[in-house]
């Protein structure tokens, strides 16, 4: 559904890159400050606009990959070879340079941390990172919420915050990945698609009522969302983010 500017919350605000973290050959995180960022919860996304010099317009909505920070923003954006925003985001935008955000927007795929109820963050590919926005929401926080995070990724090259979700059981994230192409060395699964029985090992049984935390593309959102129903989950608690090829 097409949202509209309007004044306050969903005004377009001139943001200025301030850091750069590469994440993947093709992702990177871009630090924003944003005069007059309102806050945000984990899960919220935010609308980027590019304006070319003969006026053209591109936008397109990224999911905001920390909890809120004053008015510092994250966001982790992956290249998509043929789009109109990704590819200058990826190669061209620089420390200094402005660019126009909108936001914060979405309020029904967020974790507050003054919910004590376990969670469960499954996520395939670029789908990390609302649920990586949680993770360290949670740290923030100092919240004890039990978080438990099923991560399914092509390759072990293009696992997004690698270091960080390795060092997540410090604080008690319980972290299980599944590669669906190529394994590390060493690794215990054969390469395939995420199952009933990853869901099942890797997740919180159904009678601890968890919330569960679905992104990704939409195939793998729909596929997970049925496994999660047959093992029982309330479907009032299985909330979904999905994501199509746009850049």
């Amino acid at each position: 559904m097409a949202r509209a500017a309007v004044s306050g919350r969903l005004s377009w605000r001139v943001a200025r890159l301030a850091e750069v973290r590469e994440e993947t050959p093709s992702a990177r995180t871009l630090v924003l400050d944003v005069p007059g960022w309102p806050g945000h919860l984990a899960g919220q996304h935010a609308d980027v606009r590019l304006t070319a010099e003969d006026g053209y317009t591109a936008q397109r909505s990224y999911s905001l990959s920390a909890p809120a920070d004053g008015e510092r923003i994250e966001l982790t954006v992956q290249r998509v070879e043929d789009g109109e925003v990704s590819p200058y985001l990826i190669d061209v935008f620089s420390v200094g340079d402005r660019v126009e955000v909108r936001g914060p927007i979405g309020g029904w795929f967020v974790w507050r941390p003054a919910d004590p109820a376990p969670v469960l963050l499954i996520a395939g590919g670029s789908g990390i990172v609302p649920l990586m926005a949680m993770i360290r929401a949670r740290r923030a926080a100092g919240s004890r919420a039990p978080f438990r995070l099923l991560y399914s990724v092509r390759t072990p090259k293009e696992l997004y915050y690698g270091d960080e979700l390795r060092a997540a059981a410090l604080s008690g994230v319980e972290v299980s990945f599944v590669y669906t192409r190529e394994v590390p060395d060493g690794f215990s699964r054969a390469p395939g698609r995420i199952g009933v029985a990853d869901v099942n090992t890797s997740g919180w049984p159904a009678s601890f009522e968890p919330a569960c935390f679905v992104c990704g593309p939409t195939g793998f959102v729909e596929a997970v969302s049925d496994m999660l129903l047959a093992l029982g989950h309330d479907a009032r608690r299985v909330k979904t983010e999905r994501f199509g090829p746009t850049g």
